[in-house]
């Protein structure tokens, strides 16, 4: 049997392309349900227009300080760290997609009753964000299981970026619109419009998506063919022995975990405070910050698209190593963001901020094309724990980032933003440093075996990963 892809048209359509789109539409919707309080605390914190001429002003509906404010948008996060590890270890036991899928709706209904809750008090909004992050924390541990079963090795980069760019182009459409959202309908129309179109899409991933290639009903043999030849053959009963003491002593699985921690500092701390810094810092209206804050995400939606295409063609194409191509996207993408990221804080002019937030941002596209898809690399079978360990280290930025910020620019002054910003670039150098000493993009020893129901084990007799065989626990049904 051969390992190159079959051909296709519009009419054949592969389903693990079918998958990825969905799993794009999937993070558009997480995160367009996690960055919409971003915009809507601008607005329910901010004095409301009570005339057409903008003459009349009214209080704010809620007067949450600054520090009340970083609580609020990092009470997700101590949910979301939760249930990193259960939905590693839970996707491939009870199914990673109906995990995702249940994720997902179950996070848009928190979403939906949002408006209601808020108005309760600052205690039970709290309490609802953080339920919110325990549902979602589920999802990416879940993506990575269901990938290892649908992935075939030469294909990884792109098919799990361009599932994982959903999450930045959710960010640039959320921003976008939840800024018009809440300047034209009031800010409770951002949560109802974001939490539906989350429902919508979940009836859809449940009836098209299946757990793996054999239980899709309407697959190709040759599609079913190309990926069972690449990734092997799945055990219909055996059980995992997982080797958590050869996986906390490994430094590539270690490298992932920094690197993965040190992307989510900057990405979070813009994530969460983008509009606030645009609201600080200039006269500018809430529905052209939306705009502004959009930018970045734009930019990292496009670069992590073509940076996944390139981290595969590399591999292919001109044959350089897993390893080599890992550290380059990582690396490169850390000393572009720590670059940049100290250029903003330097600069006094808004415009020139925008800018150098937007290209330190958007390197971060080249990153998830390396250390995010180095767990597929370097232990496959063992990916939705791995990644559920490394989501865990790299929530802690959510939750940290936010409350910091919040005591750093207390009087909203440009100096307090601009330490923010040094922090940042320090964290990415820190995490640059590391990965390019740690990393590898080879199968890792620990990983070469599965044991068998009975008893029986399969060995890996290649290091590379176009031999790596995947061996997952059957579904629950």
């Amino acid at each position: 049997m051969s390992q190159e892809p079959p051909a296709w048209t519009f009419k054949t359509f592969p389903r693990r392309y079918i998958v990825a789109v969905l799993a794009f539409f999937g993070f558009f919707n997480i995160y367009s349900l996690r960055v919409n309080l971003s915009i809507a605390i601008v607005a329910m914190t901010g004095n409301r227009t009570t005339s057409p001429d903008e003459t009349l002003t009214k209080e704010p509906e809620f007067d949450w300080s600054s520090k009340e404010q970083g609580l609020l948008l990092s009470s997700f996060f101590y949910g979301y760290i939760v249930t990193q590890l259960p939905g590693g270890w839970l996707a491939p036991r009870i199914g990673a997609a109906k995990l995702y899928g249940a994720g997902v709706l179950t996070t848009a209904v928190f979403t939906l009753l949002t408006p209601v809750i808020a108005r309760q008090g600052l205690i039970p909004f709290v309490a609802l964000r953080i339920l919110e992050g325990v549902f979602e924390g589920v999802t990416f541990p879940a993506m990575h299981a269901l990938w290892s079963r649908w992935a075939p090795p030469l294909e990884r980069s792109k098919l799990v970026t361009a599932a994982y760019s959903g999450s930045y182009f959710g960010t640039v459409i959320s921003m976008a619109v939840c800024g018009l959202l809440a300047e034209n309908f009031g800010w409770a129309s951002i949560f109802y419009v974001s939490g539906t179109f989350a429902v919508l899409w979940c009836i859809v991933w449940f009836l098209f998506v299946s757990e793996c290639p054999h239980t899709d009903s309407y697959i190709s043999p040759e599609e079913l063919d190309y990926i069972s030849n690449c990734l092997g053959s799945t055990s219909e009963a055996h059980t995992h022995t997982v080797p958590w003491k050869s996986i906390l002593a490994s430094l590539p699985v270690w490298a992932t975990i920094i690197a993965h921690f040190s992307e989510n500092w900057g990405f979070y701390t813009l994530l969460t405070q983008l509009p606030t810094f645009l609201n600080d810092t200039s006269n500018l209206k809430l529905d052209k910050t939306g705009f502004l804050a959009a930018i970045p995400y734009l930019a990292m939606s496009i670069i992590v698209q073509c940076g996944g295409q390139l981290a595969d063609l590399l591999r292919t194409k001109w044959g350089i190593e897993t390893t080599k191509v890992r550290k380059l996207f990582t690396c490169g993408a850390f000393i572009a963001q720590t670059i940049f990221m100290l250029a903003t804080a330097y600069t006094h002019s808004i415009t020139a901020a925008v800018i150098c937030i937007t290209i330190a941002v958007g390197s971060g596209g080249f990153a998830w094309s390396g250390f995010s898809v180095n767990i597929l690399d370097i232990a496959p079978q063992y990916a939705s724990l791995i990644m559920g360990l490394s989501n865990t280290a790299a929530t802690i930025p959510g939750i940290v980032s936010p409350i910091i910020t919040g005591y750093i620019v207390q009087n909203k002054s440009e100096a307090g933003w601009h330490t923010v910003f040094v922090i940042t670039s320090i964290v990415y150098l820190l995490g640059a440093t590391f990965y390019a000493m740690a990393a590898s993009g080879e199968l890792q020893t620990w990983a070469k075996k599965s044991p068998l129901h009975g008893g029986e084990s399969v060995g890996f007799e290649s290091d590379s990963e176009e031999a790596a065989v995947l061996l997952l626990p059957t579904d629950s049904h």
